[in-house]
């Protein structure tokens, strides 16, 4: 019998790549969004799919789903700094009211539960690069708090239903992953700089552009996820690619990528923008078997179409 994840959160960037990976492994996907910074078109071509169901549903209201359930995939939350810093009360429901009510759903059906974390919960790290077994350096009355705290909220929350209640639990901290599939606005670098560039606007760097950022692409981000979620590992694992890079070096790539004449601009760091991020993803090596496969130049070249393609579509409605 085919096996069914819900996804919360599945009409977002990262979650709708995994809906199509896991319809295509055989699976049975329910996705559930209230569609705040998802979107139906990422998954349009799945919703006339007998193996795809999509519930509209705020995650922090309720998680109901009467249908059994092998897997609860927590994706859901405001992931971006332009959208988490314009619902910070929002933001922080969804990583305490919404992950209890996934983490009680899972908990009914007796199955296997994967938090989304992030990489954020290091804060502005004080220890590079990040592994797994370092407590972070938040600021968490910051403007970014919401975010950050939302997140380790619902590792403590996730790890203390695994004790009292012996659920089945997986945490996963997400690294800066980019892709086709991002939201124009998503506010996040990538995005920016290439929306930017196809639009011969100036590339915005915060700062003098020497902080560091590791990107890693969706397609190899997906194959980490769906690899921990099958295996037994409860304690958190990174999953991101280590390649470390400054952002002017990725605004350079970009500008070399698209042939664009764009100038760079520089404006002054927001707040707690943290200097240096980089995994170590040595514990995704050894119990997974996992390690990103795809460079930064082409997973960019996979990803600027999406845009040109949004841009045309866009300029013709």
């Amino acid at each position: 019998m085919k096996k069914t994840v819900l996804i919360t959160g599945g009409a977002g960037f990262i979650g709708s790549h995994l809906c199509f990976e896991l319809i295509k492994s055989g699976y049975k996907v329910v996705c559930v969004d209230n569609l705040i910074t998802g979107s139906l078109r990422n998954i349009n071509t799945l919703l006339n799919d007998r193996r795809f169901v999509f519930v509209k549903q705020d995650v922090s209201k309720l998680v109901n789903f009467k249908s059994k359930v092998d897997y609860v995939l927590h994706c859901a939350s405001l992931a971006s700094p332009e959208y988490y810093l314009r619902y910070p009360v929002e933001t922080l429901k969804v990583g305490s009211f919404g992950t209890c009510n996934a983490l009680d759903l899972a908990r009914k059906n007796r199955a296997v539960f994967m938090l989304f974390s992030t990489s954020e919960i290091y804060g502005d790290p004080l220890v590079h690069p990040q592994k797994e077994n370092y407590w972070g350096n938040v600021n968490t009355i910051g403007v970014r708090g919401c975010y950050d705290e939302s997140k380790r909220f619902a590792e403590a929350l996730t790890m203390a239903y695994r004790r009292i209640h012996k659920l089945n639990t997986r945490i996963v901290r997400i690294f800066n992953t980019y892709g086709p599939g991002m939201r124009a606005d998503d506010g996040r670098v990538v995005p920016n700089f290439i929306n930017q560039a196809l639009n011969n606007k100036p590339l915005t760097v915060y700062g003098r552009g020497e902080q560091t950022r590791s990107f890693c692409f969706v397609d190899d981000l997906v194959e980490g996820l769906c690899r921990l979620m099958l295996k037994p590992v409860h304690e958190p694992v990174n999953l991101g690619n280590p390649n470390e890079f400054t952002i002017m070096q990725l605004a350079n790539t970009v500008l070399e990528l698209t042939g664009s004449q764009s100038k760079i601009i520089f404006k002054p760091l927001p707040q707690d923008d943290p200097r240096q991020r980089q995994p170590d993803i040595h514990k995704a090596k050894v119990l997974l078997g996992w390690e990103p496969k795809i460079p930064l130049q082409e997973g960019l070249a996979k990803t600027i179409p999406f845009f040109l393609k949004s841009k045309l579509k866009k300029a013709l409605s």
